[in-house]
């Protein structure tokens, strides 16, 4: 397995939230390469990281980004920065409560080959990203496992309050699967750790966007 996936989160000036994040997660995958990805922080968030990659040894690297270029174009980059097979996201308010996630995870990948993720499944709004039941299937992005080649083929993640609503978008028209894991009980997830603190960064296009979902436009 070690050899087969990368594990990567982001971190914008959340170094409390970090740590739990990461240390969490290395007491039940002591040796899977780690990714984190610090967007451009400006408080001490460097000093936390570096003492997380001195923890992690050889199998924890950081990817420094002069700024904040948010969470979705900060994803497309470690998709860009890294070469394992599969990659699993995992956000910086969640805590790894146990072990055992990734191998069946990537034993249903494996097998399938049309499966693009595997995670917990929700449905949206296919336009704009809002809960919806009956809605598109997309995986929840705070835990999740992707094949990293299929991720090329489709459109990048971006800057939403949704991140990976068109790459989502388009493998369900590829006819791409997901493959449905509940990954929450074994991961908790905080829920808007970085938002909740500094936003989306969206500003007026977040409210017209939830503005037009309510009217179901």
């Amino acid at each position: 397995m070690r050899l087969s996936v990368t594990a990567v989160v982001i971190n914008y000036q959340t170094p409390d939230l970090l740590e739990v994040a990461v240390r969490s997660f290395r007491r039940c995958y002591a040796d899977v390469p780690l990714l984190i990805i610090d967007n451009g922080s400006r408080d001490h968030s460097r000093q936390v990281i570096e003492h997380l990659i001195a923890e992690g040894k050889e199998s924890t690297r950081v990817l420094w980004l002069p700024e904040n270029i948010y969470h979705g174009p900060a994803m497309h980059r470690a998709m860009e920065a890294i070469a394992t097979p599969y990659v699993y996201f995992f956000d910086s308010d969640t805590e790894t409560r146990r072990g055992g996630f990734l191998e069946p995870m990537l034993t249903a990948l494996e097998a399938d080959p049309q499966a693009y993720g595997a995670g917990r499944i929700v449905e949206v709004d296919r336009r704009r990203g809002f809960r919806k039941p009956g809605g598109m299937p997309v995986l929840a992005t705070p835990y999740m496992l992707l094949r990293r080649d299929f991720y090329f083929r489709l459109p990048p993640f971006i800057h939403h309050g949704l991140p990976t609503l068109q790459n989502f978008r388009a493998a369900e028209q590829r006819g791409y699967r997901l493959i449905s894991f509940p990954i929450e009980t074994y991961v908790h997830h905080l829920g808007r750790g970085t938002a909740g603190r500094y936003g989306y960064g969206l500003g007026w296009r977040s409210r017209l966007a939830y503005l037009l979902h309510w009217l179901g436009l």
